[in-house]
């Protein structure tokens, strides 16, 4: 049964060991992602993540990875009895779950599934209901791990630039995740969120699917360091 959801971004920065001078600048997001991390695995010690990835995928529970294609061999694991051999390719989304799994609730078994973020809405209605179908028919408490990053056009140093759309719809983002605004999430633009280089669009669409009605959303945190907007929150189904 889904029991809830944790709300987090993927920036290789929330690594201490990849944010060199921006540590401390990014020291609210980072624990912010721990704090929901730590919530849902106190609700819950099986996970299943959702992110963005080139394909359709799944990374099984006996995966681990490394950041050293981000510039630091930091290994991360999807269980606490992964084996030693460590896959140099995971993709950044499984790394950040595992990152979170491993840091924050190590008790937890984590499954990763990647869609490609240009998914139209709604195929990612689809997905959603289905993993909500898939989830609520086991028996044991399942926690939903939505990794997903906002616009990166918010300021001119942004990696994207700036485009003059990126912070209205932003604002939008960030509230609708901080009331559990599910309609809000389903009915955003697939092309803007494009331009606007918004890729984690697709996952709050099957976020919000899987999860509506949200009885419950807290926010951790939001924030744009670096041009790039980044929310974490829990919601309760």
């Amino acid at each position: 049964m889904l029991v809830a959801a944790a709300l987090v971004s993927s920036p290789p920065i929330l690594v201490p060991e990849l944010a060199g001078s921006a540590a401390q600048e990014t020291a609210d997001l980072r624990q912010a992602t721990l704090d929901a991390g730590a919530a849902l695995g106190r609700r819950a010690r099986t996970w299943l993540a959702v992110g963005i990835g080139d394909a359709l995928g799944t990374v099984p529970t006996t995966a681990a990875g490394t950041y050293a294609g981000f510039g630091a061999d930091v290994v991360v694991t999807q269980s606490p009895d992964s084996p030693s051999t460590v896959d140099r390719l995971l993709p950044l989304t499984a790394l950040t779950g595992a990152w979170v799994r491993t840091n924050a609730a190590s008790q937890v078994r984590l499954e990763v599934r990647t869609v490609p973020a240009a998914t139209d809405a709604d195929d990612c209605r689809r997905y959603g209901l289905a993993v909500r179908a898939e989830l609520d028919a086991s028996d044991e408490p399942i926690g939903l791990l939505v990794i997903a990053d906002g616009a990166t056009t918010l300021t001119d140093k942004a990696p994207g630039s700036f485009h003059e759309d990126a912070p209205a719809v932003q604002a939008t983002v960030d509230r609708a995740l901080r009331t559990g605004d599910a309609r809000s999430l389903a009915a955003l633009d697939v092309e803007t969120c494009r331009e606007i280089g918004m890729n984690g669009r697709a996952i709050w669409q099957i976020a919000a699917a899987a999860m509506e009605p949200v009885s419950s959303a807290t926010e951790l945190y939001s924030g744009a360091p670096y041009g790039v907007g980044y929310f974490v929150g829990l919601w309760i189904p």
